[in-house]
C-alpha cells in the first residue's frame, strides 16, 4: 500500500500518522514536512505504527525530512516502530540519531523538555560573557538584497553572543540581519550575523524604544574573542558589571 498519511497537531506539535510503505514512491513525506515548515511547525512526530515496509530509499526519504527539519531549527522524533522495522533503524543508525517513543504522551512532552533544556543553555552561555553598556554606531541591514537597512544606530548593550540595539523598527521577530560595525582602538570593522529575537515595547519601554535584541549566529571563534577582549578592555573604564 502507498504511504498514507494523517496530519494532526497537539500543543503545537505536528503528529504524522503513517500508514503503509515507505520507499521511492513516497515523496507526499517531503511535501508534507515541507507545507509543515512553510506554516511555522517545526515539531514534528512520525507515528509508524501501520508502516508496513521500509528500504533504503525509504530511509533516504527519511534522512533529506530529518535534515529539512533540522535546517529550520526544528526537530524530529519516532513513535510506535514495530518490531519488523527496528531492524533497518538499527542498521541505518536512525535510532543514533532521532529520539524513538513508545507512547505518545512521553514524546509529546519530550519535545517541551527539550525546550526548557535549551533555554536552560542559553542562559549558562549568556552568564560565560560579560555584557558591556556602551554607545557605539552601526550599521544595520536585512541578510536579504533590496531589503530594510537601518544605518547610524546604537548597539547600547554588548555581549559576545548578543546586543541590544536602539533605533531601528524596521525588523520583526526572527529576521536575520547583518551588523557592521568597528571595534576601537584599531577601528577595525568586523560584520556580524544576527537574528532578531526580542523587540522593545513602546509603552513599556519607551526610553529604548526603537529598539531590539539580536543574538549573534554563525560567529566564528576568532570573532568571538575579538568581541570578549573589545568588552573586556572597555569594562575597566566603567563601574557597571
Amino acid at each position: 500500500m502507498p504511504l498514507e498519511i494523517r496530519v494532526g497537531q497537539k500543543n503545537n506539535i505536528i503528529k504524522l500518522d503513517l500508514a503503509g510503505r515507505i520507499d521511492i514512491d513516497s515523496a507526499n513525506l517531503i511535501e508534507v514536512i515541507g507545507q509543515c515548515l512553510h506554516d511555522g511547525y517545526t515539531d514534528i512526530l512520525c507515528n509508524f505504527e501501520e508502516v508496513e515496509f521500509i528500504d533504503y530509499m525509504g530511509v533516504s526519504l527519511i534522512v533529506v525530512a530529518y535534515k529539512e527539519i533540522a535546517n529550520n531549527r526544528g526537530r524530529m522524533k519516532f513513535l510506535n516502530i514495530p518490531t519488523h522495522l527496528r531492524g533497518i533503524f538499527s542498521i541505518c543508525g536512525l535510532d543514533k540519531i532521532i529520539e524513538i517513543y513508545a507512547e505518545e504522551d512521553a514524546a509529546v512532552n519530550s519535545f517541551s523538555e527539550d525546550k526548557a533544556i535549551e533555554n536552560i543553555k542559553k542562559m549558562q552561555l549568556r552568564r560565560r560573557f560579560k555584557r558591556l553598556p556602551i554607545d557605539i554606531k552601526v550599521e544595520l541591514k536585512a541578510v536579504q538584497q533590496n531589503s530594510p537597512a537601518c544605518y547610524k544606530v546604537d548597539i547600547l548593550d554588548l555581549s559576545g553572543v548578543g546586543a541590544y540595539i536602539f533605533g531601528c523598527d524596521k525588523f520583526k521577530l526572527g529576521d536575520d540581519v547583518v551588523i557592521r560595525l568597528k571595534l576601537s582602538p584599531k577601528q577595525e570593522q568586523i560584520d556580524l550575523e544576527a537574528r532578531v529575537v526580542w523587540l522593545s515595547d513602546k509603552q513599556v519601554q519607551h526610553q529604548i524604544h526603537p529598539g531590539m535584541g539580536v543574538e549573534f549566529r554563525n560567529i566564528p571563534t576568532t570573532l568571538q574573542q575579538k568581541l570578549v577582549e573589545f568588552i573586556e578592555r572597555n569594562l575597566s573604564f566603567t563601574s557597571t558589571e
